[in-house]
């Protein structure tokens, strides 16, 4: 088994021990993600492996958030939802009030913005059919042809943006982290008053992207 399929499976390994929350023997577990005993094994084994990888994701974000001076998130795309798997912030880095659910906030946030525009055409429809483009300021967009046009001509190497769309009073940018199947992003957010710096942060998140990819393949 490779690396990446490595980690995908123990992602999934996660997640369905999750579904279960009276447990589940391990033989259930191998039908229900379609692996043989014996590699469920070695990924139950694996825990160690998924520790040092969840502190390496925590490390990188932490060093992200002291140089740019602002909360840096990871998140990704996980069976249609969007997730935001951990963050750094601190009190110079406040992070943004989550006060409606990220994942029904896709359409207006830089990091469902940023993991949709991963996604073919039909996966971004399917989602915005699940998610109604509900108003959450007056810069948000809710008309769904606007927005899939948006996230389809969203060239993939430069960030994606939100200036208030989400909150009002706080600007987002977020820069894809795919490996494999694996849909990701880091983010970037800050008080509208630092908004002059939000375009070097994210050029930042851009560059030192790679420990975080490195981090997901091994």
């Amino acid at each position: 088994m490779t690396p990446v399929y490595a980690i995908q499976y123990a992602i999934r390994v996660l997640e369905t021990v999750d579904r279960h929350g009276h447990g589940v023997t391990a033989a259930q577990l191998a039908r229900e993600i379609d692996v043989p005993a014996g590699q469920l094994a070695q990924l139950l084994g694996s825990g160690t492996r998924q520790q040092a990888l969840t502190d390496k994701i925590r490390t990188v974000l932490t060093r992200l958030r002291d140089e740019v001076g602002a909360a840096v998130y990871f998140s990704r795309y996980d069976e249609g939802e969007v997730r935001i798997v951990d963050y750094a912030d601190g009190p110079a880095a406040p992070k943004v009030n989550e006060w409606v659910d990220f994942r029904y906030a896709a359409h207006a946030s830089a990091v469902g913005k940023c993991l949709l525009t991963q996604l073919d055409a039909d996966g971004r429809r399917e989602h915005v059919s699940r998610h109604k483009v509900a108003r959450l300021t007056s810069k948000t967009i809710t008309n769904e042809d606007v927005l899939l046009n948006t996230l389809d001509s969203q060239p993939p190497t430069v960030p994606t943006l939100d200036l208030q769309e989400y909150a009002v009073g706080t600007v987002c940018a977020a820069v894809p982290v795919t490996v494999g199947s694996t849909v990701g992003c880091l983010a970037v957010s800050m008080p509208l008053d630092r908004a002059h710096r939000l375009k070097k942060a994210a050029d930042t998140l851009n560059k030192r992207s790679a420990p975080v990819l490195l981090s997901l393949a091994i």
